[in-house]
């Protein structure tokens, strides 16, 4: 896979689609690698007339890990921004899950004239008022990370099962998803920064209220991690965003959802045009 440099750091990227087509940029949660977009959620969007990129955040995956000094979520979002640029990419639609979503967000309103479309997933304002974690989600969320192959695919069943969807979640896959993520890169040093941006967050809806393009924001009803009054008020602080709310759906893109989801993405962004 190729990488790119971007805001003084190199990221690691991949598309798929045609570079003729109009891109839209997929930006990853807390301590999640690109490869959390499954290439065929991927491919399906792609199948749909967009050029579609996804990229490891700093600190994760075989991007660079950035030590010192102590950076922010506005920094993650220069560098999607910078990482558009290298691709020789003007705009592009951005969507972004979770603490991705957090960054997409920040994406739309520090640069507004690279953003397309936005859509959040999963996500909140940075408001602490709204969108917390259940006490069995943070607790699974601050667990120590593995250090071994088989600590990280236990721990990605046993913290998929609390956070996912409860009707769909399927935790074959779950467990081998980890181990694939683990043997590509595991950096428990690199998480414990990303979680420290995540911390510094402040409320963005006042911002927020002045993002232009089409948005769309997605959430599980049942949402553990980032509870549905964080998708609620991310939708309410931008004019005309349009909220989606999934009954089966937790803190996790689960497959049966992905033509509800694909096709929501793919209106928002249509709309743009």
């Amino acid at each position: 896979m190729p990488r790119a440099q971007s805001n003084g750091i190199e990221l690691e990227w991949d598309d798929f689609g045609s570079t003729s087509d109009p891109p839209l940029l997929l930006i990853m949660g807390f301590s999640a690698q690109m490869i959390a977009w499954d290439e065929r959620f991927c491919q399906q969007i792609a199948d749909e007339g967009f050029h579609v990129i996804r990229f490891d955040n700093r600190d994760v995956g075989l991007s660079s890990r950035v030590t010192e000094p102590a950076y922010t979520l506005d920094d993650m979002a220069d560098d999607a921004a910078g990482l558009l640029d290298a691709l020789g990419i003007d705009k592009a639609h951005i969507v972004g899950a979770s603490m991705g979503g957090m960054i997409a967000q920040l994406f739309a309103i520090r640069h507004p004239q690279k953003t397309l479309s936005l859509c959040s997933i999963m996500s909140t304002t940075g408001n602490p008022e709204v969108g917390q974690a259940t006490p069995e989600a943070i607790e699974a969320l601050l667990q120590p990370r593995p250090t071994t192959r088989e600590e990280a695919i236990e721990r990605g069943e046993q913290v998929g099962r609390i956070i996912s969807s409860k009707t769909l979640f399927d935790a074959d896959k779950a467990r081998r998803n980890a181990a694939i993520a683990f043997d590509r890169a595991n950096d428990p040093d690199g998480v414990a920064r990303q979680l420290q941006a995540i911390m510094a967050q402040t409320a963005r809806e006042s911002d927020l209220a002045n993002v232009k393009v089409p948005t769309l924001v997605i959430h599980g009803k049942g949402d553990p991690l980032v509870t549905l009054s964080g998708g609620e008020a991310t939708a309410k602080a931008i004019p005309g965003a349009e909220l989606l709310v999934l009954d089966e759906m937790g803190h996790d893109l689960p497959e049966p959802l992905w033509p509800e989801i694909v096709g929501a993405i793919v209106k928002n962004a249509r709309s743009a045009s």
